[in-house]
């Protein structure tokens, strides 16, 4: 089973995370999510009961849009009161070894804006961060699932944006039920 942790600030409202997440809910009941921003309101994360819940899968999977190139607050501040020394990292920190941690990202431009002039992509860059955060706690981070504009600005309607928030989604599930296959596997 994996672990879904979901840092979109008002997923009520949002219609690409918010489709993307109910989706997967019906597509599987091997997937436990947790709307950081519903169970902490005031920021004040559950530090032990959120290091429970990474410690029950080997498979963590993180839901957010991007912020100002950056994920948004609140998944900021679950990071860095819950990865801990002793626990994520430090002579003793190793409770995240060998965990699968997966970035399913929505944002609103287009993939053009993140292509450089060399043709390179500059996402891998905004998520070098996460990628060695789950490095440093001797997780194994794998290549993310990015959905691109997905916001009113690129002219889709809402129709268009939970459409290819349903593709997104099952990109996704497809993601979750191979990761849990190769642990099946490995046991």
């Amino acid at each position: 089973m994996a672990l879904m942790i979901v840092g979109h600030p008002d997923l009520a409202n949002s219609v690409a995370n918010k489709t993307i997440v109910e989706n997967l809910k019906q597509k599987t009941n091997d997937l436990e999510i947790r709307h950081i921003q519903k169970l902490y309101p005031d920021y004040q994360i559950n530090i032990k009961e959120e290091q429970q819940a990474l410690l029950r899968h080997q498979s963590i999977i993180l839901q957010y849009p991007m912020y100002w190139y950056n994920m948004p607050a609140i998944q900021k501040i679950w990071f860095d009161h819950v990865f801990t020394y002793q626990f994520a990292y430090g002579s003793q920190g190793n409770k995240l070894k060998n965990k699968q941690l997966l970035v399913s990202l929505t944002i609103g431009q287009t993939e053009d804006n993140f292509i450089q002039q060399d043709g390179n992509s500059i996402i891998d860059n905004l998520l070098l961060p996460v990628q060695k955060s789950a490095q440093y706690a001797q997780m194994k981070y794998l290549d993310p699932v990015i959905l691109y504009g997905i916001s009113a600005v690129t002219g889709h309607t809402k129709s268009e944006t939970v459409e290819k928030a349903l593709q997104h989604s099952q990109k996704l599930f497809q993601a979750i039920q191979k990761l849990e296959s190769n642990i099946s596997l490995s046991n």
